[in-house]
């Protein structure tokens, strides 16, 4: 291994503080700049702002359909979770055990992780479409015409719909399980096995357990993502039918992309996003470092 020069570590920081400092200055003015916003009633010119002190936060935290976009946030990150703690924890043991297909598996669950949302969301939306959706058309080529739908128009099927994503969606959670399973003690699995455990056995009673930081870890980052869902629902129901899907990203992008002085009333939308966004990613810091210490 290469010796460290005197002086080298001081270097590097010299040259990384002024990208360093730039980036805390810009963020550190958007998030102040934000913050004001929100005071005001202000359209998309930001010219003519009046304050209106904190009536935008009244009006907001007494809009039904802002409730309606955080409890489909965070219905939709159940779903999310829930798919993951079970599905994506068994595919992820049956990869670390060995099976057959690996690759298989990767081409359908981790190459989606990996591709741009915005070009998933869009292929999933196109296959869903009634007339010309690859769903529908295989329906009609083998004489089930009546089970055709609306899959993105109807209210319930599109509900489910964008459950049915994110719930495909699970390729983190596999690679987060992949690479803890990797790490587990081999002697507590090996010692079950000579006890007479069965695969269901140790899985249960035994993996489980041992990955519980990793649930969590798996619970916090699906549950920020479900915040950052926003080209999943706006590229396959654009928060429709009748808010049915409305998530608060798409619920900030219809104020800021209509006319009229809502600009501060988006803004104060994507404060209390953020704050909440903030608050799990703290947790999420905190469960990695106690994860981090626990392992050494």
């Amino acid at each position: 291994m290469r010796r460290k020069l005197p002086g080298e570590g001081r270097t590097a920081v010299l040259f990384l503080a002024p990208l360093f400092l730039v980036y805390a200055l810009y963020f550190a003015y958007s998030f102040w700049f934000l913050i004001g916003t929100s005071f005001t009633k202000v359209s998309i010119g930001f010219s003519n702002a009046v304050a209106v002190g904190w009536k935008n936060y009244r009006l907001l935290l007494t809009d039904p359909a802002f409730l309606t976009a955080i409890r489909n946030n965070l219905l939709f990150a159940a779903a999310s979770i829930a798919v993951s703690l079970t599905v994506a924890f068994a595919i992820a043991v049956l990869l670390a055990s060995g099976i057959g297909g690996r690759r298989l598996y990767y081409a359908i669950f981790l190459v989606p992780a990996l591709t741009p949302i915005a070009l998933v969301a869009t292929v999933f939306s196109r296959m869903l479409q009634y007339q010309d959706g690859a769903l529908n058309q295989g329906l009609r080529a083998i004489g089930l015409d009546g089970l055709t739908e609306h899959w993105l128009t109807d209210s319930g099927w599109a509900f489910l719909a964008v459950i049915g994503l994110l719930a495909y969606l699970i390729g983190l959670p596999i690679m987060y399980y992949t690479a803890d399973l990797a790490a587990l003690r081999t002697d507590v699995l090996e010692a079950a096995v000579l006890d007479g455990a069965g695969p269901l056995l140790i899985m249960r009673n035994v993996i489980h357990p041992m990955m519980r930081s990793t649930h969590i870890t798996v619970t916090l980052a699906l549950l920020l993502g479900s915040f950052r869902a926003f080209e999943v629902v706006l590229l396959s129901t654009g928060g429709g039918p009748d808010n049915t899907t409305e998530i608060v990203g798409t619920y900030t992008y219809r104020f800021v992309t209509s006319a009229g002085s809502t600009i501060g009333y988006a803004s104060a939308a994507s404060v209390l996003v953020l704050i909440v966004a903030m608050l799990v990613s703290v947790v999420q810091v905190l469960v990695t470092r106690t994860k981090r210490g626990a392992s050494r």
